[in-house]
C-alpha cells in the first residue's frame, strides 16, 4: 500500500485538501465522505483520515481531479477553524446536551449582496434641496440666486448686477449703498490669479 502526500488550507466554512496523486484516473478512484471520516482510494493507494477535527457535511463535499493532484473540498457543519485535519477534538454536534446557540455558530446561507445592493438603489429617492442643499450642483445655486434677484427691490437688483459685472463674476453684493460709491474690485478665489481677456 503506497502512502500519499497531502496538504490542506481552510476557511471558516470549508477545508480544501490537496492529495498529490499524479495521473489519477477519475474512473478508477473513489472518495468517501462521512461526518468525521474521509477515505481516498486510487488502486492500491489509500488515504484514510479519521477522526476529522470537526464534522463535515457529506452531501456538500466534492472533489476535482487534476493532472498532479486531486483537490477535495470539505464543507464544515460548524463555522470556525480546526487548526488541524485529524485528531481528537470535542464534537459540538455530537454532544447530548445541546449548548446555547450563541456558543456554536451554525453554518448559514450566503448573503445575496447583489440583491441587497439592488434593493438599496431602488429604494433611494431623489433628495430635495430642503433635505440636502448640495443636490443639483450649479443649477441649484443658479436657481437660488434667481430667486433672490426676483424677490428683491430695485436697489438690490442694481447692486447685484453692478457688483457681478464689475468684479468679473467674483463678487455678488446686495447692498446698493456700498456698491454705488465706487468700482467693485475683482476678488478671485484663494490660490487663483485674475487675468483680463481682450
Amino acid at each position: 500500500m503506497a502512502t500519499l502526500r497531502y496538504e490542506f488550507y481552510e476557511t471558516d466554512e470549508t477545508l480544501t485538501l490537496s492529495v498529490f496523486d499524479r495521473g489519477a484516473d477519475p474512473a478508477a478512484m473513489s472518495v468517501q465522505f462521512e461526518p468525521r471520516k474521509l477515505v481516498y482510494q486510487n488502486g492500491d493507494k489509500v488515504l484514510s483520515l479519521q477522526p476529522l477535527k470537526g464534522q463535515i457535511d457529506p452531501t456538500g463535499c466534492d472533489y476535482t481531479v487534476g493532472k498532479v493532484k486531486v483537490e477535495i473540498r470539505l464543507v464544515k457543519m460548524v463555522l470556525g477553524r480546526w487548526g488541524g485535519l485529524v485528531g481528537k477534538a470535542p464534537d459540538p454536534l455530537a454532544s447530548s446536551a445541546a449548548p446555547p446557540s450563541s456558543e456554536i455558530p451554525i453554518r448559514h446561507k450566503r448573503k445575496n449582496w447583489e440583491g441587497i445592493t439592488t434593493d438599496i438603489l431602488t429604494s433611494d429617492k431623489e433628495k430635495t434641496t430642503e433635505e440636502d442643499p448640495n443636490v443639483g450642483g450649479d443649477s441649484t445655486v443658479n436657481t437660488f440666486f434667481q430667486k433672490i434677484f426676483a424677490d428683491s427691490d430695485e436697489d438690490t437688483r442694481r447692486a447685484m448686477m453692478k457688483s457681478f459685472q464689475e468684479s468679473g463674476g467674483t463678487t455678488l453684493s446686495t447692498n446698493w449703498d456700498e456698491v454705488k460709491k465706487e468700482t467693485v474690485d475683482v476678488k478671485p478665489p484663494e490660490g487663483s490669479e485674475w487675468k483680463r481677456w481682450g
